[in-house]
């Protein structure tokens, strides 16, 4: 009996030296839909849009994409993966609306360049010098012959 006695405390005590132990962190990093880049709940199987994390709307079961610690300085608070840097170091997106065809940066930055990396328009998408300030370097196709210019030399109107 002392012997089991001794192999309990043993037991015991590598369980508490476990539990104190640095655990290494968990990766988040997943593909959403449309191929975005997204945050892996504790489920192991829903993966958030990287622009739904931090939203104030628990998207994951447990409510993971919204604790303080991911939401509590951002974007520093946020795992890298997760943010784009436009060129104002005052600003960032959400890695998600990196080339998503929409000016979020602002400058377009997150759309042009050598910072975004982004392929050409898709096929969805016209490819010519925008007058809105929404898009930069294309516009939606179904804004293509609307009667209404969206494109510098009405492209969008005559050719798209």
């Amino acid at each position: 009996s002392a012997l089991a006695l001794l192999a309990l405390a043993a037991a015991l005590a590598s369980g508490v030296v476990l539990a104190l132990l640095p655990r290494a962190p968990v990766n988040r990093f997943c593909t959403a839909p449309n191929n975005q880049t997204g945050f892996l709940c504790d489920d192991r199987v829903t993966c958030v849009p990287a622009s739904w994390v931090c939203d104030r709307v628990s998207n994951c079961r447990n409510g993971e994409d919204e604790q303080e610690q991911l939401c509590g300085d951002l974007p520093h608070s946020l795992p890298g993966y997760l943010v784009f840097h436009c060129s104002d170091p005052r600003s960032w997106v959400y890695a998600d609306q990196r080339c998503n065809g929409l000016n979020d940066c602002g400058d377009c930055s997150d759309e042009m360049g050598s910072l975004a990396a982004c392929p050409p328009c898709g096929r969805e998408w016209w490819s010519c010098s925008p007058v809105h300030f929404e898009f930069c370097s294309c516009i939606p196709r179904r804004l293509c012959r609307d009667g209404v210019q969206h494109c510098l030399g009405w492209s969008d109107e005559f050719v798209c």
